[in-house]
């Protein structure tokens, strides 16, 4: 039985409080034993971190980018592996775990490229006697805090760029997936990355978070998780005059136009609601429909969601695998509970399984006849439920689409080029997705949100070097 430590200043670390992790396909199954960490041992990291920043720093840029390359080299050949270790303890089908570790390999050697790039710009001066120039410099000590949903995914896009710009990092993953964040962090250190640069805190944020967010030597946070816990945590990072980023929830809408292609709108909203379980901030889980092609299209979703197999996540044919945890059935439960409350029905799904044993399954749900103030209709659900409302016209859709507090991804299926665009401008969302699944991303473009699901700043891409680093402006002046 692999057990799993906390990594820090180069050294895995003994100790702890002993738990499990377990597979949610058949949860008396133990992945692998954990040794939870303390706030000690937090404070510990951060002071490596601290310790290791100015000598990564100093590493030049290209010299940083040979090591993520390398890493992503042997993250490559163990993909499958990890992948499996993937979907052991999160949930996700195998070639969804796999699919995501082939995705942190591409994160890495892009961000092994981005050294390359031009560090700095030089500026013309009023002065004939000053040379001006501003480049940008490494933030310090960054700590990650990631979710369970793409436990190595989200982790390579906040680590990689970070270390890329020559920051030292603290990570806590999600305790629900400690097994890929060692995966993860060993191709990293089997690459040559020095001790200290990267350390890995596995422990409960109750304990440790605190730590994280208000050390002194921490000059940034980057985190992307619930609502609550992220609005917390930046109140107490920004008094301490601290960078915070925050990717946070989203209640995704998905448009289809009376002009649609029902098949791919009816395909694409099944992706985007129904893969890894519908756990993703960018998931589909409202879906407004033009009323003239309701039925039709309802009749279409449906039929994906009962036709589509749930169950192992390592069989090649399932297409949906369990939920992550007891906790998030229940609560996944609760959600459907509320809607047959609320006078919802379900076109297809609404309950678990009989035959999938004790996992943590839910069917592929599809509701109608739920209203737009309905808790289902407002409320992140993180599970495979699409709920579906009818408009009136494309204006009405577009209300509906925007009468929400999140603003992160948006869907719209038409054919008609003109309404397609006047979508993109109309919808508040940071990611517009046409005749496509609102889930689903590019890693060399600015991903965020707007409104309640963003604190503002993108990650991915270029972008990310906004958070992970800071200008310095230079003048010098000729010596006589």
């Amino acid at each position: 039985m692999t057990r799993l430590q906390s990594f820090v200043g180069g050294s895995w670390r003994e100790g702890g409080r002993p738990s499990r992790d377990l597979n949610p396909a058949r949860p008396s199954e133990t992945v692998a034993e954990v040794m939870q960490t303390d706030a000690s041992v937090a404070a510990d990291a951060v002071a490596a971190a601290h310790a290791a920043v100015a000598g990564w720093r100093a590493t030049p840029a290209p010299g940083r980018g040979d090591i993520l390359r390398k890493a992503a080299d042997l993250l490559e050949a163990r993909a499958a592996d990890v992948g499996r270790d993937l979907t052991r303890e999160e949930g996700k089908t195998l070639a969804e775990g796999i699919g995501e570790t082939r995705r942190a390999v591409q994160i890495l050697r892009y961000y092994a490229a981005q050294t390359l790039e031009p560090d700095g710009e030089t500026y013309p001066s009023h002065s004939a006697n000053t040379f001006l120039y501003a480049r940008r410099e490494p933030v310090g000590v960054v700590s990650a805090i990631t979710p369970w949903n793409f436990p190595i995914a989200i982790p390579a896009w906040k680590i990689a760029p970070a270390l890329a710009y020559g920051n030292s990092v603290v990570w806590k993953p999600a305790e629900l997936v400690p097994l890929t964040a060692v995966h993860l962090v060993q191709a990293l250190v089997d690459a040559g990355l020095p001790d200290g640069v990267l350390n890995l805190v596995i422990g409960k944020g109750s304990e440790v978070g605190d730590v994280l967010v208000t050390h002194d030597a921490v000059q940034a946070i980057t985190f992307t998780g619930s609502n609550a816990v992220g609005r917390a945590l930046q109140r107490k990072a920004i008094e301490r005059g601290k960078k915070v980023q925050l990717e946070l929830g989203g209640k995704n809408p998905a448009v289809v136009l009376d002009d649609a292609d029902l098949d791919l709108a009816a395909e694409q909203v099944a992706r985007g609601a129904f893969l890894s379980a519908g756990q993703k901030c960018t998931a589909t889980s409202r879906v407004i429909v033009e009323a003239a092609v309701l039925q039709p299209f309802q009749e279409r979703l449906a039929a994906l969601a009962e036709t589509w197999k749930l169950g192992d996540p390592l069989e090649a044919d399932t297409r949906v695998g369990p939920l992550v945890s007891a906790d998030q059935l229940q609560s996944v439960t609760d959600y459907l509970d509320i809607a047959r409350q609320e006078g919802g029905r379900a076109l297809a799904g609404g309950s678990r399984p009989d035959h999938l044993g004790d996992g943590y399954y839910i069917k592929p749900t599809v509701l109608t006849d739920v209203g737009p103030e309905s808790r289902v209709v407002r409320e992140e659900i993180f599970g495979p439920v699409a709920a579906v409302l009818s408009a009136g016209s494309y204006d009405e859709a577009v209300a509906l689409a925007n009468d929400t507090r999140y603003g992160l991804c948006a869907s719209v299926f038409t054919n008609d080029l003109t309404r397609a665009l006047r979508f993109a401008d109309d919808i508040h969302a940071g990611v517009v997705k046409i005749n496509q699944e609102s889930a689903g991303l590019e890693f060399h473009v600015p991903f965020g949100g707007m409104q309640e699901s963003s604190s503002g700043s993108r990650e991915q891409g270029k972008a990310a070097r906004e958070f992970f680093t800071q200008w310095k402006t230079v003048y010098m002046d000729r010596l006589p």
